[in-house]
């Protein structure tokens, strides 16, 4: 019989990129989880790991184990779920994650309806940028996570988990309310090609958005401040000091000497709701993604 224990050593192998950094997720030192990828290998007599560089690597044979494995512990996962079946209204614990702006905008209200209409459900909410989202979803310690579609994600056809579109969140222009374009009601982003502009971080995943909608519109943007707060951003914009692209679900401080206008091409991000394979299946996950395809409609308007 294989250790599901060794099997689940390798798949956060696989999942974090080494066996340090999945040690360190397991709570195991590097040593611990070596062996434990080592004994997997001799229980199947097929080697899982091979030198690369000053470190080692997933052979060909362990990834196809690893195809097995994700479909045994979405089974074991199916398994948990047909024991603890609840047929009536959801109970238990539900454990949420997602980045601020979407538990301000999203997963809050959410919360607060599901105490009101399932009383013997407890949400529990959990901030995490997107990368720590997944991870917590592979570790079981989420349910359910809102993230933002980006190139680091995992592929959407990834069978650990399973992502679904939940609204695309258009980009605006933000202007001080004296600038030029702020009489506009809609604006080809190549009107500002020669501003000043306010960017979010080098790691931010919005970055890449805002890079993306500037090149589409024939240029790159001459970012002379960064920031990792939209509000932040306003603020410097309110002040005269560039141009932004502020995503629409970003509640802005009010009264902010500001205007958002928007940008033709539709500029925008998509937001994902993801569980694990199966995982909308539990009807407190179900119950949550109906408040949130409830919610996600007047969420941007």
């Amino acid at each position: 019989m294989i250790d599901l224990r060794r099997l689940h050593v390798l798949r956060a192998v696989e999942h974090y990129g080494t066996v340090t950094a999945a040690a360190r997720a397991l709570h195991l030192t590097t040593s611990a989880a070596s062996q434990q990828v080592r004994q997997l290998a001799r229980e199947l007599g097929v080697d899982l790991l091979e030198p690369q560089g000053r470190g080692v690597r997933l052979t060909q044979a362990a990834r196809s184990l690893i195809t097995h494995a994700d479909a045994i512990q979405a089974r074991w996962d199916r398994a948990e779920l047909d024991l603890r079946a609840d047929h009536g209204d959801p109970a238990g614990l539900l454990r949420v994650s997602g980045f601020p702006m979407a538990i301000s905008v999203l997963l809050a209200p959410m919360a607060a309806r599901l105490r009101e209409r399932h009383p013997r459900l407890s949400v529990r909410i959990q901030e995490a940028e997107v990368p720590s989202s997944f991870d917590l979803l592979f570790e079981g310690e989420t349910d359910l996570a809102v993230v933002e579609a980006t190139p680091r994600n995992p592929p959407l056809g990834d069978a650990r988990f399973d992502q679904q579109p939940l609204l695309d969140d258009p980009f605006d222009l933000v202007v001080p309310d004296r600038h030029r374009l702020a009489g506009l009601r809609r604006v080809d982003l190549s009107e500002a090609a020669r501003e000043d502009w306010i960017a979010p971080v080098q790691d931010s995943p919005c970055r890449v958005h805002v890079l993306s909608a500037c090149g589409a519109a024939g240029f790159t943007p001459d970012v002379v401040h960064h920031a990792l707060d939209w509000n932040v951003m306003a603020h410097l914009v309110a002040h005269g000091l560039g141009v932004a692209l502020i995503p629409r679900l970003a509640h802005l401080t009010p009264h902010l000497p500001i205007t958002r206008v928007r940008c033709t091409g539709d500029p925008h991000r998509k937001l994902l709701t993801c569980t694990r394979a199966g995982g909308h299946e539990r009807p407190a996950v179900a119950a949550a993604l109906g408040e949130l395809r409830s919610l996600a409609p007047t969420a941007v308007a």
